[in-house]
């Protein structure tokens, strides 16, 4: 099968090319596994991070979390889907089940989680497989492309939104507006429809894609919005949206960090954090880690419901490396997604 294979970390550079079109055994499914013909993937920051060795993944490994695929073999003992179906796959490739997170509903926290893409091979090729409790039935309605990005953009925004425990009128901050910040406007129009939401975001085009989702304002990050907010998403790469956004909340408002990793070279902007402008009047700073499969599902169902529809660049699986470069560089809006199919 035709695999974009990652075999070594890399620092991105204009031109760089970290993965390499492959020709990989198909797999097989093991006991309780389904094999899956993948038709799309997502194309995420989390695929940076590992590319750049801030989340070290195994090597060498088949990148992409957000697969959209139809089921192509069962494994021994798999019964829960049959040949054909439409399903996808997420972040979340497998948890033990046994310790204290799993058995609490916590199973992102699992210290025996593994990322798909990361930890094993996931969607940026023809096949993959899963265990399958760990896929997902994908709603009517969205193609394979677009159905990909709500399994990870998608369903770790809605956590990051549960986190913010917004309360309908109150004002939502998104700071950054990519596949995760499209998503979460959508959501959260929907979920608080009283409540003005915020876009921070550095270039002018996902400013006016932010106002033309419904963004009661948009600015650049370091622009003063019209009111203090009570609370913020951000989805950045880097630490000095981070100082800004708190200081921008009002008291007792909660900043959520969505992102796996911050890139080292920008910490020096944490040398402007101040406590009594940051963080006193009992601000809270929350980080979001993984998603459960709960998330997933509850996102999909949300997203049938409320009509939740990404917008999406499509690349052939053979322009990964293009389609990741332009990401790194900044060049986004809505969700970059692979067709395989």
């Amino acid at each position: 099968m035709k695999a974009m294979l990652l075999e070594r970390l890399i620092l991105l550079h204009e031109n760089a090319a970290p993965l390499k079109l492959t020709d990989l055994p198909e797999p097989m499914p093991g006991e309780g596994e389904i094999l899956i013909r993948v038709a799309a993937c997502g194309v995420c920051r989390t695929d940076l991070d590992e590319i750049e060795g801030r989340t070290v993944p195994r090597l060498p490994v088949v990148l992409g979390h957000q697969v959209v695929g139809r089921v192509a073999g069962l494994g021994r003992g798999a019964s829960a889907f049959a040949i054909g179906d439409r399903v996808g796959v997420a972040w979340i490739h497998s948890a033990d089940g046994m310790c204290a997170f799993c058995r609490s509903g916590r199973e992102n926290l699992c210290p025996n989680f593994r990322a798909t893409g990361r930890d094993v091979n996931g969607g940026y090729a023809e096949y993959m497989t899963v265990g399958e409790g760990f896929a997902h039935r994908l709603p009517d309605g969205l193609s394979d492309e677009e159905a990909a990005p709500l399994l990870c953009a998608g369903a770790v925004g809605y956590r990051a939104l549960r986190l913010a425990d917004l309360q309908d009128g109150e004002r939502l901050g998104l700071t950054g507006f990519g596949a995760s910040g499209h998503l979460v406007l959508q959501a959260a129009r929907h979920c608080f429809p009283h409540s003005d939401v915020f876009v921070f975001a550095r270039r002018a085009e996902e400013r006016e894609h932010a106002l033309a989702l419904g963004a009661a304002w948009a600015g650049d990050v370091t622009d003063e919005p019209p009111a203090k907010l009570h609370a913020i998403i951000d989805t950045t790469p880097a630490w000095r949206p981070v100082v800004e956004a708190l200081q921008r909340l009002e008291p007792g408002g909660r900043l959520v960090i969505n992102a796996i990793r911050k890139e080292e070279m920008d910490k020096e902007a944490l040398l402007g954090l101040d406590y009594a402008a940051h963080l006193w009047m009992e601000r809270e700073v929350k980080s979001v880690a993984n998603v459960t499969r709960d998330d997933v599902r509850e996102f999909l169902s949300l997203a049938a419901r409320a009509n939740i529809r990404p917008d999406v660049q499509v690349f052939p699986l053979e322009e990964a490396n293009r389609a990741l470069m332009e990401l790194k560089t900044g060049k986004i809006r809505g969700a970059k997604v692979l067709s395989i199919g």
